[in-house]
């Protein structure tokens, strides 16, 4: 039997890792300048939690999630960021101890899906919630955000800004039987999924891939036409803040996302690149101003997003190296093990990237490793070298060659690592 990993769940290895460990590095970075922090929540929750709050006919929910009876629980592995981050905030009482908490995420999701490109069953996300803010400068501030993000940090270009709001209950209320009204004549024209939902979440028809559908809902009523007073100056206030920011986007009232906890302010940010085909949507959030309460916490407004990490990578340009280590030492004999690795731990305390060959062979063999390996030096240590308490060092990129003495080696090379990589790109000292 030969064992593949499961469909639509990928390994990453090392030459490709360095690649993520950047872009994650950007994205931590960058909304750190936010005031965002990092907050870990577990990969297993209740079941009840994604049903009740992300919607029981979304398709997430009827289909997607992967999830199991265990020990009296029911359980499910996170299909999303949102839904346990908000649990972490009502469990926690967060609201008691500051007004307002910036809160980021990183990790991986999980749907049962058809795998398709930059799309898979075990994804990864990086995600922000703000809690406690209602004003429509937060919701300005988070797209201006993510906009900056992918384009400077991650040099992503091509993004369109998609933009609507849901309103709030009454608004939604009121969509709901104008969307009631208008596809019930021609119920027989939609998707199976869509025939369904008409009763139970028109909204969703919006939403739906099925060409049916999308014929179906060119005519479909514009929610904006239905916003009450408050709904329609927060979005106005939302607009006008990023006009001032010089953020471009486009209004489009038949975005409505796939999930239910989403009110007032909704955006995507979409690639027109064409690289992700039909599936284009890079980043997708906005408001959940009731997801607290109905948690059994306090009267709590709350924005947020999420990103996917592989559709993200597939849209960034150039390669990134994968580090090499900056030293590589090579202890001819046996004897000469113990003070290569002496050597090595000395470097590594100095912060230095070192590969200690402890698989013998000749010295013309080791040069060839450590040249592979991308080393910047090769620190050679033969019998002859501790007897007179010295270590060749090999400079590979110089081609030059000198000995230190052993008690001075861990300073002299670390030095000369850090010259070395204060050096521009391709130059050698």
């Amino acid at each position: 039997m030969e064992l593949r990993a499961v469909k639509g769940m990928n390994d990453i290895l090392p030459d490709e890792a360095a690649r993520w460990q950047r872009l994650e590095q950007a994205f931590r970075e960058h909304v750190a300048r936010y005031g965002y922090d990092e907050v870990r929540t577990p990969i297993l929750e209740h079941t009840a939690l994604f049903s009740r709050q992300i919607g029981e006919t979304t398709d997430v929910v009827e289909k997607e999630m992967y999830s199991f009876a265990r020990h009296g629980d029911e359980l499910t592995v996170r299909p999303e960021g949102t839904a346990g981050a908000a649990r972490a905030y009502v469990e926690h009482k967060v609201h008691t101890k500051e007004p307002v908490s910036r809160w980021s995420y990183l990790g991986p999701m999980f749907r049962g899906e058809r795998p398709a490109k930059g799309r898979y069953r075990q994804f990864y996300q990086a995600g922000c919630e703000l809690y406690g803010d209602a004003g429509p400068l937060a919701d300005a501030e988070m797209i201006e955000m993510i906009l900056s993000l992918l384009n400077q940090g991650l040099g992503i270009g091509n993004i369109e800004v998609r933009l609507n709001s849901l309103g709030a209950a009454g608004t939604r209320a009121r969509y709901r039987d104008a969307l009631v009204a208008y596809f019930t004549p021609m119920k027989d024209k939609l998707s199976e999924d869509s025939q369904r939902r008409l009763e139970k979440n028109p909204l969703r028809i919006l939403d739906s891939k099925d060409p049916r559908d999308r014929e179906a809902s060119k005519g479909a009523p514009s929610i904006l036409e239905l916003l009450d007073e408050a709904d329609a100056a927060h979005f106005a206030g939302v607009r006008r803040h990023l006009d001032a920011l010089d953020v471009r986007y486009i209004v489009d009232p038949t975005l409505v996302r796939g999930l239910d906890y989403y009110t007032r302010t909704l955006f995507e940010f979409v690639t027109t690149s064409g690289d992700l085909g039909a599936q284009s949507t890079v980043v997708g959030g906005g408001r959940y101003d009731n997801m607290i309460e109905g948690l059994g916490g306090p009267s709590v407004p709350a924005i947020g997003f999420a990103m996917g990490i592989e559709r993200l990578l597939t849209l960034m340009p150039g390669e990134v190296s994968r580090e090499r280590p900056a030293v590589y030492v090579a202890p001819l004999s046996d004897a000469c093990t113990s003070r290569a690795l002496v050597l090595g731990r000395d470097l590594r305390a100095r912060g230095v990237r070192v590969e200690v060959d402890g698989r013998g062979g000749r010295l013309k063999a080791m040069l060839r490793r450590a040249d592979a390996l991308g080393a910047k030096f090769c620190v050679i240590l033969g019998d002859g070298e501790l007897e007179r308490g010295v270590a060749s060092v090999k400079d590979l990129a110089g081609h030059k060659q000198d000995e230190v003495p052993l008690a001075d080696a861990a300073d002299v090379l670390a030095a000369r690592a850090r010259a070395e990589a204060s050096l521009p790109p391709g130059e050698a000292r």
